[in-house]
């Protein structure tokens, strides 16, 4: 019950207070950052949105549709994940095919292996437990960008934009970036937990892969240790983004995704992102 103070006195009002309400106060919290938060939860019929069709920098999030392009051609063309592919840092900007090299990344060891060959599997990995930059346009200039545009819109969600890979410097000063939206990633992410963007057992197996993050001080750390997270984070300066099937223990999954702009310290926005996701497992799971 919540209590309303008008003129010195109290009066009591019964409307409840909201998952939503509650999300919206933490929010409020941090008056620099736009927020989009996607929930979906079928075991307590909740639909939560906010801000589901504010356009963001995709940031790595982008990695996400690229590992399920992947997976389609070995179900479509019967490309076997065991083929390789030779680790090269030379790429083409799709402004004007001029090349451009991988500057910045969080794989380090992949490097170590220019001029040798990886599989799509292990390319796949990376790309998503460490978020490697190098192996995702690798699979970009394999896959194509359009194929994997394509494959998005097939599962209805065209808010994510995937245009090319990363780090194309003259594609992003002009504003050719990938972007993303909280609608998109939730139906992305319910489409891998429900066994229908590839096949059952092509989901199960990216969900393996998203398990193995590396990356986890945003939506894991806000909930309880005994909670299994399959997700993959996006991060770049004033952006951080994380998009999470959660398995509780004892319960039925659910999609969480956070997506934040604005804010300059990561910590900052970690700590953001875990109270969102801390505040809605307390709700939907009562834990």
């Amino acid at each position: 019950m919540m209590l309303i103070l008008i003129g010195g006195t109290v009066l009591s009002c019964n409307e409840p207070v909201t998952l939503q309400d509650k999300i919206e106060t933490v929010i409020s919290e941090y008056p620099n950052a736009t927020v989009a938060v996607a929930i979906r939860d079928a075991s307590t019929q909740t639909t939560l949105d906010i801000l589901p069709d504010r356009p963001f920098h995709a940031a790595s999030t982008m990695k996400v549709p690229v590992q399920i392009e992947a997976w389609r051609r070995v179900r479509d063309t019967g490309l076997s994940l065991d083929s390789t592919l030779e680790v090269k840092n030379s790429f083409r900007s799709i402004v004007d095919g001029t090349p451009y090299r991988i500057e910045e990344d969080s794989d380090d060891a992949i490097y170590e292996r220019l001029g040798e060959r990886m599989t799509i599997s292990d390319l796949i990995y990376q790309m998503i437990t460490v978020s490697s930059n190098l192996a995702t346009n690798l699979l970009i200039d394999f896959l194509g960008a359009e194929p994997v545009q394509e494959t998005v819109n097939s599962l209805g969600a065209p808010g994510m934009q995937v245009l090319r890979g990363v780090e194309d410097l003259k594609a992003f000063e002009l504003g050719l970036s990938n972007s993303t939206t909280a609608r998109a990633l939730a139906t992305l992410l319910e489409a891998i937990h429900q066994g229908k963007a590839v096949s059952p057992a092509a989901d199960s197996n990216m969900v393996e892969v998203l398990l193995d993050q590396a990356f986890n001080e945003m939506i894991p750390a806000g909930l309880p240790s005994d909670v299994l997270v399959a997700h993959k984070t996006g991060q770049i300066t004033r952006i951080h983004h994380d998009a999470a099937i959660i398995y509780p223990p004892n319960s039925p999954p659910y999609v969480l995704i956070i997506l934040i702009e604005g804010l300059e310290d990561d910590a900052e926005s970690a700590a953001l992102g875990a109270g969102i996701a801390r505040t809605t497992h307390a709700e939907l799971r009562g834990e």
